[in-house]
């Protein structure tokens, strides 16, 4: 075949190497604009996994790129005075030149045609190529002539950021963090070769431009940025080698990813390869693996499919369809990661202490997680968890081993709960009159028992035309508030748990089927509906629900009697803490989302209009709950759809609950309309606990896929919450804390006197469980046998 790759970068050459490698007859010729040998550019980084990728396919480059490349484990942090670092993290650095000049070098000798100093403005200049590879970078020429056909998706991120080079060396990956009058700025650090460092400055767009650094030059820039890392720097100087980019020369990353990888040009087959296809930002240092992992895959389908222009076709297909899944997993911890440090200076810089910094910048793409950091560096871990069990209150000695950040506990005004794992109120549709009956009692108990700090029974109405469904539990007559009493009490005499009463009307969503009867979930009883009413009228299901009524002054009034009421019959029972519900276009968040409040009165309008109902409410019951004991209040922190409330409105929704004396906040999101298009994922609602919990300065509750213990670690420990509700996975398994503790080893972990006897067995089964998973990944034949 004859082949040309456009763009002279590590996925260009290491394609034309490999297939010229593969097979010598290929005329195979890369064209690069800049001069031979030459290139711009600091170090740049891959994982020790690619490296080994590449000592699989082309061992004679790999073992050039070995000798040249600096590798280190160990990631060092900078902040506030503090030095901390951590092992284990295996990262590859590599002069960009050096890495470019040994694939030229490698091209050449197999006989690979390089042509420099060549700019190319189509693919269309070389007719006869059966096969082109746009591999021309983030600017891509040959994308942007076919962007009709290859769909680019190009998101400018905020952040600014100035890429420079230092003669100081430094023995880690790392990260420095300074403040400035007007923020935060941050440098990301790595030796590269023998003499030279990089050190990439990046700083959010208002620190950037309140330092008049949008009008400095090149040499301005690079004095301010030794003035601010001064410390870091120890007298170095910085360098820059992008004398050839016009004015400052600091940069907006650009995310680019691509609907369409090929196109056919009626003579060559395009395909896009590198940069031109796909961006990952440097935070976590993927641009030149996924590079280097696109040539390989592509490469390898065409020794698999065969060698000849017949099969480009279908070896185009296969190489997106394979590609796109690993892009996919990658750029998004690549956005993650680089989310995280656009938001460090408003959310963690000045919000955590150095330990937790460490820990949350560690686990900022969600790619690391709690055990896989104690795989990684188990005494940094070790150490950062006896940080972390001092700060909750617990002493541990010298000579035992810190709880894991799940197992600490936690203590709001005069409760505390034993751990941070939360049962979280899941509607069950399973009263006769709204009465919490023997279901609830053993419900409720039998996950008490499983080692929960916290047990939230479902939403519990405060009136009967408040009930989602004829089958919700109510606390608005006697009968109801003595089967509560009766749970409450068998609890508290069974188990160390405490219990939580989540209160609520439903407005717009009551008088609806129980989920397996009639119509389904959301649908209105067939037979029996009762007058509902919101903060407007509309129809939840359009076409389909009730009618809402809008609330008159005096229903308003009523409602709140009924909130009023029910908390006090809670305070009477014993609850230990009351949350109330403003979430999942429930009553109460019927007036705080603009798709459901359509009024025109005092309580419509702006948000601090919609917020006025809902916070005359928690007032109310504010001041006859026990001072002693802390209510929570659910809210939906976003209605993922246009027009609805957004994260941002949930930190202001959030300070305003938090001035009328609420405790914590429940971050859940969605269900306030059918229009909603959620993103759904592990931990997917955790970012709105962290930026509630950072930003309003009030403890949270995350919610919503979190299965394991791994991830209530990582949440509690990187402070992206306080407390982790589990719903589903409770449902399974009520004794779900008790079955993770065990799972993680952690076997301080009491239980119930009834069931210890089966303690031992469940730790022991997990850990020979363990022993075999670590035998089969040595050698399968030895954990057969075993």
């Amino acid at each position: 075949m004859k082949i040309v790759c456009i763009g002279g970068g590590p996925s260009g050459l290491y394609f034309a190497l490999l297939m010229k490698q593969a097979n010598p007859a290929h005329d195979i010729t890369v064209v690069e604009r800049n001069k031979p040998y030459d290139t711009f550019g600091w170090g740049v980084v891959f994982s020790d996994a690619t490296m080994d990728n590449m000592r699989i396919h082309d061992p004679k480059t790999a073992a050039e790129i070995q000798h040249a490349f600096n590798h280190w484990d160990d990631i060092e942090l900078e902040f506030k005075g503090q030095r901390i670092r951590s092992g284990g993290h295996g990262f590859v650095g590599i002069g960009r030149k050096k890495l470019l000049n040994i694939l030229q070098a490698r091209c050449e000798e197999l006989g690979v045609k390089l042509q420099f100093e060549t700019d190319v403005d189509s693919d269309t200049q070389y007719p006869d190529a059966d096969l082109v590879i746009a591999s021309d970078g983030i600017n891509s020429r040959i994308r942007t002539n076919y962007k009709d056909i290859f769909k680019p998706d190009i998101v400018v991120r905020p952040n600014r950021f100035i890429w420079l080079g230092t003669h100081k060396l430094f023995d880690a990956f790392t990260f420095a963090f300074e403040k400035t009058e007007h923020g935060w700025f941050q440098a990301h650090i790595y030796k590269f070769d023998d003499t030279t460092t990089t050190f990439i400055v990046e700083c959010p767009e208002h620190v950037w431009l309140a330092h008049g650094l949008d009008t400095a030059d090149q040499e301005a820039s690079i004095a301010f940025c030794e003035k601010v890392f001064a410390q870091t720097l120890g007298g170095a100087k910085l360098m820059t080698n992008a004398r050839h980019l016009r004015g400052s020369a600091w940069l907006n990353f650009q995310r680019v990813k691509c609907d369409q990888w090929s196109h056919f040009n009626g003579n060559s087959h395009v395909v896009l390869m590198g940069d031109a296809v796909h961006t990952a930002h440097f935070a976590i240092g993927s641009g030149t693996k996924l590079a280097i992992e696109d040539a390989i895959v592509l490469a390898n389908l065409f020794q698999e499919k065969g060698q000849t222009r017949d099969v480009i076709p279908a070896v185009l297909e296969r190489y997106q369809a394979e590609r796109n899944i690993d892009v996919l997993r990658l750029q998004n911890a690549a956005w993650n990661a680089m989310e995280w440090f656009e938001v460090c200076g408003a959310r963690y810089c000045d919000q955590l202490e150095g330990p937790q910094f460490m820990y949350s910048m560690l686990t900022r793409s969600q790619r690391i997680s709690h055990e896989n950091l104690r795989m990684r560096d188990a005494q940094w871990l070790g150490d950062f968890e006896r940080w972390f069990a001092k700060a909750s209150g617990l002493q541990v000695p010298a000579n035992k081993p810190a709880p894991s950040p799940m197992f600490t506990p936690y203590t709001v005004r005069g409760v505390t709960l034993k751990n941070r794992v939360v049962v979280s109120p899941m509607a069950q549709y399973s009263a006769v009159d709204g009465l919490a009956g023997d279901y609830h009692l053993v419900h409720l108990g039998a996950r008490a028992m499983g080692g929960a700090g916290m047990v939230v029974a479902e939403m519990t109405c405060v009136s009967p035309e408040g009930r989602i469904t004829p089958g919700c539990p109510g606390i608005y007559t006697v009968e109801q508030k003595a089967g509560w009493k009766r749970i409450v009490e068998w609890i508290h005499a069974n188990s160390d748990a405490k219990f939580a009463l989540q209160i609520g009307h439903a407005g717009a969503k009551a008088s609806t089927c129980v989920p397996w009867e009639g119509k389904g979930i959301d649908h209105p009883l067939e037979q029996g509906n009762w007058p509902i009413m919101a903060a407007s009228s509309y129809q939840y299901l359009d076409g389909v629900s009730q009618m809402s009524k809008a609330m008159t002054r005096a229903d308003m009034d009523t409602v709140k009697a009924q909130f009023v009421a029910a908390t006090q019959a809670a305070a009477d029972i014993g609850v230990d803490w009351l949350e109330l519900h403003c979430a999942h276009g429930y009553l109460l968040s019927s007036f705080i989302s603009p798709l459901t409040n359509h009024r025109t009165d005092e309580y419509g309008g702006s948000l601090e209009n919609r917020l006025r109902y809902p916070l005359e409410v928690f007032a109310a019951v504010r001041a006859v709950w026990p001072a002693g004991k802390p209510i929570s209040v659910r809210i939906s922190a976003s209605d993922w759809t246009e027009g609805g409330i957004t994260p941002a409105d949930a930190v202001e929704i959030a300070k305003a609950f938090k001035a009328a004396g609420a405790d914590m906040i429940d971050c859940s999101s969605g269900q306030v309309s059918k229009k909603e298009k959620p993103v759904y994922g592990r931990m997917f609602q955790t970012p709105f606990a962290d930026r509630i919990r950072q930003e309003a300065g009030i403890p949270t509750i995350a919610v919503g896929a979190i299965s394991e213990a791994d991830h209530v670690n990582s949440i509690i420990a990187a402070g992206r919450a306080d407390l982790c509700a589990v719903a589903r996975p409770h449902l399974a398994n009520p004794a779900w804390t008790l079955t993770e503790a065990a799972k993680i080893g952690y076997t301080p972990q009491p239980w119930p006197k009834q069931y210890r006897s089966g303690k031992p067995q469940m730790e022991a089964n997990f850990q020979r469980e363990k022993a075999q998973a670590a035998m089969a990944a040595q050698s399968p034949a030895r954990a057969s046998e075993a």
